[in-house]
């Protein structure tokens, strides 16, 4: 009886796990905007932004390339360290930080025992596991419709009144993804327009929030 053969079965390489991230800045203080604004917090900026919006104040995060990348184990001891120092959770901001897939970050992070937030405009792909987003979505660079029905925190940024409608579209787009995420309007920094603007659309409007950069008034980081 003639001897058979197996062929042998294609086999595949798992993708990497990536140890490490590029990062700006990590730091201890309190979270200045939105829902959480007031509460301590230990913050995670990540490097990379290619959103472009020109008011942005961290213009600093958008090159990626000129921040060192960090090991996620370093990052998770920080996160204890930060927890043992007071801090509430964690704040994964940038940059834009989906440019990255988040999932290790967010499972090395998590071993440390605080909550992950996430501050994203939303233009890509949702990754990791997160307690609480923050979608601050952008008129020149609208959000994926998954973060608009995964989102916690809806908070448009006001200059001018074009802002102000595309503010009411995401709410509406939200909501038909069976959303209801908090609803906060911030007014451009020392954009007086945009305060005043934003101030009297909540008056009128009281599913809305006014929403202030805290942080700054106080001087703090």
């Amino acid at each position: 009886m003639p001897a058979t053969t197996t062929a042998a079965l294609p086999t595949t390489t798992p993708a990497a796990v990536p140890s490490a991230i590029p990062v700006v800045e990590t730091f201890h203080s309190l979270q200045g905007e939105g829902v959480h604004a007031g509460r301590s917090a230990f913050f995670l900026r990540l490097a990379g932004c290619t959103v472009g919006c020109p008011w942005c104040d961290t213009r600093h995060s958008w090159p990626q390339q000129a921040h060192p990348q960090r090991g996620l184990e370093a990052l998770a001891d920080e996160v204890r360290a930060a927890a043992a120092a007071g801090a509430a959770f964690v704040v994964v901001t940038g940059g834009e930080p989906l440019h990255h897939h988040l999932d290790a970050l967010c499972a090395a992070l998590d071993a440390a025992g605080l909550p992950l937030h996430l501050e994203t405009s939303g233009v890509d792909p949702l990754s990791g596991r997160f307690d609480w987003i923050t979608l601050s979505p952008k008129r020149h660079r609208p959000p994926r419709p998954e973060l608009l029905a995964a989102c916690h925190e809806l908070k448009p940024v006001v200059h001018e009144p074009a802002d102000l409608a595309f503010a009411e579209t995401m709410a509406a787009a939200a909501a038909q993804a069976g959303n209801r995420p908090a609803l906060l309007l911030q007014p451009g920094w020392e954009s007086a327009q945009g305060q005043e603007l934003a101030i009297a659309h909540v008056r009128r409007h009281p599913h809305w929030r006014l929403s202030l950069q805290s942080h700054k008034w106080l001087g703090l980081r």
